[in-house]
């Protein structure tokens, strides 16, 4: 079947869509997305052959792959992002967090760093840390035992992620300095990752709303970057809670700059804006 013009979306075929995505993502569709879920799904229902939204859902409920439900959230994330964004974070990232974050490793005479990027996106934040790790360390590097754990819910985005390829609007915010050292130009006119910085950072799918996390250790910087937005109250508050008890106590959680956690009932310290820091 081909579908020549676009699939309306009822309301109570809105309804199902947006609560199936809320309860596997934790995604809050709001009104407002409503034309962005026609415009992002057209494509999807003209390959398969759905003349109806309701039908579409019906596929992606019953699909027991999970391969349906991977390719929705795909079509329906916003992934926009580029090197250096938030750029203060970073700076502050070098600036404060490292020294201390050393200082408190030196003490317990332990070399084992750990941060995560929850969120990852493209992967420009965590190749971002791996390099500022890099310089931080110098030489010092291979006595460290860190890295990146990058995580993200799209496939998609991974995926462009560990090929580590990015177009010169997307690194042109970067400092010159890390662009001329930590990437190759391509015949293309594109910038490479070196392969010193992709090593550092492990890229897997996960899946932030889930009740559990799999890590055996707690992390001494967690980003979380842009990625509560999407989440209503009560979501956002669970998965702080869960960023908590995975962050080691002086440990710092960094979330966007358009995003804040409530002063009365966060469990981390604020420090300003979009930094906290869990209390020794």
């Amino acid at each position: 079947m081909v579908v020549s013009e676009l699939t309306p979306l009822t309301d109570r075929e809105y309804k199902l869509i947006s609560s199936l995505v809320y309860e596997k993502f934790g995604i809050n569709l709001s009104e407002q997305k409503r034309s962005l879920i026609v415009g992002r799904l057209q494509m999807v229902l003209r390959e398969h052959g759905f003349n109806s939204f309701e039908k579409y859902y019906d596929y992606v409920s019953s699909d027991s792959t999970g391969e349906a439900l991977d390719m929705l959230i795909n079509k329906i994330s916003t992934n926009h992002t580029y090197f250096y964004r938030e750029n203060s974070h970073f700076e502050f990232f070098v600036d404060k967090v490292m020294p201390q974050i050393q200082s408190l490793l030196r003490q317990k005479g332990s070399k084992d760093l750990r941060i995560w990027c929850a969120g990852c996106s493209s992967g420009e934040e965590p190749y971002t840390l791996s390099m500022l790790l890099l310089e931080f360390f110098g030489r010092e590097i291979s006595v460290w035992d860190t890295g990146v754990l990058a995580t993200d819910i799209s496939k998609r985005v991974l995926e462009k992620a560990t090929a580590g390829i990015y177009d010169d609007e997307n690194v042109s915010h970067l400092p010159s300095a890390l662009k001329q050292k930590y990437f190759k130009r391509r015949s293309d006119r594109n910038w490479l990752v070196k392969d010193r910085v992709k090593e550092m950072v492990l890229f897997r799918r996960f899946n932030l709303i889930r009740e559990d996390y799999p890590f055996k250790g707690k992390f001494h910087v967690i980003f979380c970057r842009n990625v509560m937005i999407y989440f209503d109250a009560l979501t956002r508050k669970k998965l702080v809670n869960r960023f908590y008890r995975y962050t080691e106590p002086g440990g710092y959680l960094f979330i966007g700059h358009s995003e804040s956690l409530g002063r009365n009932d966060c469990l981390y310290c604020y420090i300003r804006p979009a930094i906290y820091r869990r209390e020794l």
